[in-house]
This record gives structure tokens, sequence and C-alpha cells, in this order.
């Protein structure tokens, strides 16, 4: 089977290493990376001793055996760097958010039409979720009737580690930019909406007046053209909880629901990716731990044949623009009165 060659271009964000693996585990080649920050390279090339480590994006921009980019770069770098690599030709994967601001997005759009490269989106939160991976495919199966309305819960905790961009909203991009936007694309994918509008959104910042404009509270209304949804994300997860946070997702349908417990189930069963299903006829509990993720192998033969089964461009490009239009509209609430 042919397979491809990628290279990687800033690993700011650890979610480089999911991406990463979930091409090695598609036979995906790993040619090269660049990073600025020696003490970060240093760990990548530990765990990655097979990729030649180079002085110089623009190395890797212009080797021509690399046919896809791949990138966890501070949250506002991502979108530039993306035109870069498509307009060389090849195609490019981001971390979320693929953007920081509406004019990134409308610049991408431009340059992805007249490319035709691929502007793909590691939304983990459904792409390396089991939980969310096996509620795709019972969506699919009609057990729950017509999904009519999703609620997602993303709860995060912000840890002793994060670097100085993290609290800087014009680098990362504010709190639904960021992580609301995992949950603007399950909406998206679970109602099967391919138009939406944000309704409301509000952000505020209770818990970290030290960090002037930073937010860690926000939620949203979203109204598509395939149901509704509601989100709440926050960065509020207690040192008590046995993981980073307690990410839910409700899918309801005419017929049924299903509740993801998707990292713990707080005093229950160990480890993550729970799925409980209600229908018509019995209520069930599914371990959905062992499901195949299989965005890494979709990508691959999206570059190979030009095709979308990863995901259509145009989810990737409307399910970032609601997370956009979420924070530009927000009502700025808490300790932000100061921006």
């Amino acid at each position: 089977m042919k397979n491809i060659s990628f290279s990687v271009i800033g690993i700011n964000h650890n979610h480089i290493y999911g991406q990463v693996d979930a091409l090695l585990r598609a036979g995906a080649i790993f040619l090269s990376f660049a990073a600025t920050e020696p003490e970060l390279g240093k760990s990548f090339a530990r765990k990655y001793p097979q990729a030649e480590q180079v002085e110089s994006p623009q190395q890797i921009l212009e080797d021509r055996r690399t046919q896809l980019i791949v990138t966890a770069a501070i949250p506002s770098e991502r979108a530039p760097l993306g035109m870069q690599v498509m307009e060389h030709g090849k195609d490019f994967m981001s971390d979320k958010p693929g953007f920081t601001t509406l004019e990134q997005l409308q610049n991408v759009r431009r340059v992805q039409a007249k490319t035709k490269r691929i502007y793909s989106i590691y939304f983990s939160e459904r792409f390396a979720c089991g939980s969310a991976i096996k509620a795709g495919k019972l969506v699919r199966s009609g057990v729950i009737g017509q999904v009519i309305q999703t609620i997602g819960l993303g709860p995060h905790r912000i840890g002793k580690w994060r670097p100085d961009w993290f609290f800087d909203r014009l680098q990362h991009g504010g709190i639904l930019t960021d992580i609301g936007s995992h949950q603007a694309d399950q909406f998206l994918y679970f109602t099967g909406s391919t138009k939406a509008e944000v309704v409301s959104s509000q952000v505020a910042n209770y818990r970290n007046p030290q960090y002037p404009g930073f937010e860690d509270f926000g939620d949203m209304m979203i109204r598509g053209d395939g149901g509704t949804g509601y989100v709440r994300v926050d960065w509020y997860t207690p040192d008590g909880l046995g993981t980073w946070g307690d990410g839910r997702l409700i899918i309801l349908g005419t017929d049924g629901y299903i509740e993801l417990r998707k990292y713990i189930d707080v005093l229950g069963r160990a480890g993550k990716d729970h799925l409980f299903l209600v229908d018509r006829h019995q209520a069930q509990y599914l371990d959905c731990s062992q499901e195949e993720q299989t965005y890494g192998q979709q990508l691959v033969e999206d570059i190979l044949n030009r095709t979308e089964k990863t995901m259509p461009q145009d989810h990737c490009f409307l399910a970032s623009k609601l997370a956009l239009d979420a924070e530009a509209s927000a009502k700025r609430l808490g300790y932000l009165s100061n921006e």
C-alpha cells in the first residue's frame, strides 16, 4: 500500500505527540522536524529518533519528499504557517485551534481554494476518543433516531506547566476559540449540520485575575440546519479529580440519547471512554476504550487520493468559524473589565 512522508514544524503543545502517533500508526514516514525551543526539541527527539532535526522550518517547506506538515505551534502562528505550507504544494495538519482570528480563517480559505491542498485540524476530542468514535457509529445506525441537540462540556485543568503564551489571548485565541472549537466540531458532526450560527456566547475570568484578559470560563449556544447545541468550557478542574478534565457529551435523539464520559467515570468504572446508551428498548453501558482510531489512516488516504474521508474541508472551516464567531461576539463577564 502506498504511504506518505511527513514532517513537523512547531511543537509548543504536547498534542503534537498524539498527532504524530496517529500518522505513525497509519504507516506514514516521519522525515524531519524543526523546533525553536531547545528543551522541547530534546524531548521530542528522544521520542522520535527516526526523524531528523533540522535548523530551519524553511528546509522542511522546501523538501520535496515531504507531503504533509504537522504543527502544534503557538496557536496564533498556525494559520500563517498553514498558508506557507499550502503555497509550497503540501498538505497541512494543525492542532486545534487552527486559527485565532476570523481574518486568519478568511485568508486560509482563500489560499486553500487556490492551492486545493488539505487544511486539517486534529480535533482530538472526537478523532482520538473511542467513545466519540463509537457514538458516531451508533448515531449513523439510527438507534436514537434523529439527533436534535448536543450538550458538550469541556472542563480542563490549568496545571503548573503552562507557558506564558497560554495566558495571552492574542496568542492563545481565547477559551471559545481554543477548547470551544472541539465542541463546535462535535456539534456539526453529530447533528449533521452543514450550516450553523452562534445564538449567544459569554466568557469570564472568575479565578485568575492575575492574568488580565485570560478567560477561564465560556459557554455558547449554537443553531444549525441539523439541530441545536449548548457548549460549556472551563479551566476549573480541581486537583481531586484523577484526570485533567471530566469531558462529557450528551447526544439527544428523537428515540433515545447517548452520554459520553470521555476521560473518567467519577467514583465508578476505571479507565476512560465510557458510553451510556438509552433507546426504546433498554439502557446499557458500552466500554469504548478499544475502539479503533482511524483519523491517521483516513488522512493518509485523503492525501494520496485527494478525497475528504477524514472530514470535509467545509466542516473544518465551519467548526472553526463557529468558535471564532462565539469568541468575537461573547459578552465579557467577571474580571475582564480591564481589557
